[in-house]
């Protein structure tokens, strides 16, 4: 057994007995997201590398500990990379990401081409996982088409660590699209914008993604509607002059960027260092909104950027809206979460997620027992219950 797995595998025998809450840790890019942080930290940084790369048959199997750029530079070599365009958040002051695939996979988190091109969770094959009894179980596979028993290596992205260590992950990754364009206009009210992606959304056109804000305070109402298209050359090229078109007689001044201008924009938002994502004062909080792409403006008073179509919109208000965005949320079928709250809100008396409906509560509360008895994995991560 490697040195460093087995060091993980002793700490977590020998934590049930000792009573020890374990914290999960990779490279803390994202120890500001869920509920709270308790526990001893169980550092899987050093568990990293790539095990093993075939890009012909479009599979990597990496350590939890990989970083993503690591991964991404493995990838970048050989044309390929992960479509679902993972964050890579900062780690500390220096602007440094040090993002690994295990923290990736735990949070569940995708970039702007999720809508388009799919979730973190579809990209997953299979896993190697520590359970709270030290048990490693082995998940899935290492091919696309793998259909054998329950698909528990999907189950755990986006469980935040509270159901065992991630060991090993084994991921499919595509080849890079030989065309793309960024198309970018201003001057569009979010109601307008929303309905163009919705228009576009259910037309045979190479969209990508999508990024609706408003730059400054003087925008309002209107803002600026960036959209990315991938895809073959030809199908790229024909559709840029139908949807300028389309964006000029919504009246909105409409161009399309330059690749290499555009690029730094889309990791940006991906990244979360637009200047969006600055806090703009320190009472607020950063939000999530989760609701169907074709849900209608809203009405928040808060300044929001809208991506995925529509399916993800991003606002700043403070803890004390709570009831309004969840309201707001839960009446087109969605939700709201917490994202990152303010730095003086104590995040332990206020539910970071969407409460659980009773009967997925305890759904949730039966996994959690299966694969961790002792409760020992990140323990009020995702709710305060478990």
């Amino acid at each position: 057994m490697d040195p460093e797995l087995r060091r993980i595998t002793e700490r977590v025998r020998a934590a049930p007995g000792q009573g020890t809450a374990l914290r999960i840790r990779g490279g803390s890019s994202k120890d500001f997201y869920g509920q709270s942080l308790q526990g001893e930290v169980l550092d899987v940084g050093p568990l990293r590398g790539i095990i093993s790369y075939e890009p012909s048959e479009l599979v990597v199997t990496v350590r939890a500990g990989t970083t993503l750029q690591e991964l991404h530079c493995a990838l970048a070599e050989k044309g390929q990379y992960l479509a679902f365009e993972p964050p890579c958040f900062a780690s500390d002051a220096t602007g440094v990401s040090a993002a690994t695939c295990g923290g990736m996979v735990a949070t569940g988190l995708s970039g702007p081409a999720r809508a388009s091109a799919g979730a973190v969770r579809d990209f997953v094959l299979g896993m190697t996982l520590l359970n709270g009894r030290a048990e490693l179980l082995i998940f899935g596979g290492q091919v696309i088409k793998n259909v054998a028993g329950y698909d528990v290596s999907r189950l755990m992205v986006g469980a935040m660590g509270t159901l065992g260590v991630l060991t090993e992950i084994s991921l499919k990754v595509l080849p890079r699209a030989p065309a793309e364009a960024t198309l970018t206009c201003s001057g569009l009210s979010q109601q307008v914008a929303l309905d163009l992606l919705h228009r576009w959304g259910g037309q045979p056109l190479p969209l990508n993604a999508s990024c609706w804000l408003k730059k400054t305070s003087a925008d309002a109402p209107r803002g600026h509607l960036y959209v990315r298209l991938r895809g073959a050359a030809a199908a790229v090229e024909a559709a840029c002059p139908r949807m300028l078109s389309d964006l000029r007689t919504a009246g909105a001044e409409a161009t399309r960027m330059d690749n290499a201008q555009a690029a730094p924009d889309w990791n940006a938002c991906r990244d979360q260092t637009l200047r969006f994502f600055q806090a703009p004062a320190p009472e607020l909080g950063l939000w999530r909104l989760s609701v169907p792409q074709t849900a209608p403006d809203l009405g928040l008073p808060f300044d929001t950027l809208i991506e995925w179509h529509g399916g993800q919109r991003w606002l700043w208000a403070p803890v004390s809206a709570l009831g309004q965005l969840r309201h707001s949320a839960a009446s087109v079928g969605g939700t709201a979460t917490l994202f990152r709250a303010p730095t003086s809100t104590d995040v332990e008396t206020n539910q970071r997620f969407s409460p659980l409906q009773s009967a997925l509560g305890r759904i949730h509360k039966q996994l959690k027992h299966e694969f961790d008895p002792a409760g020992i994995f990140n323990p009020g991560r995702m709710y305060a219950e478990f």
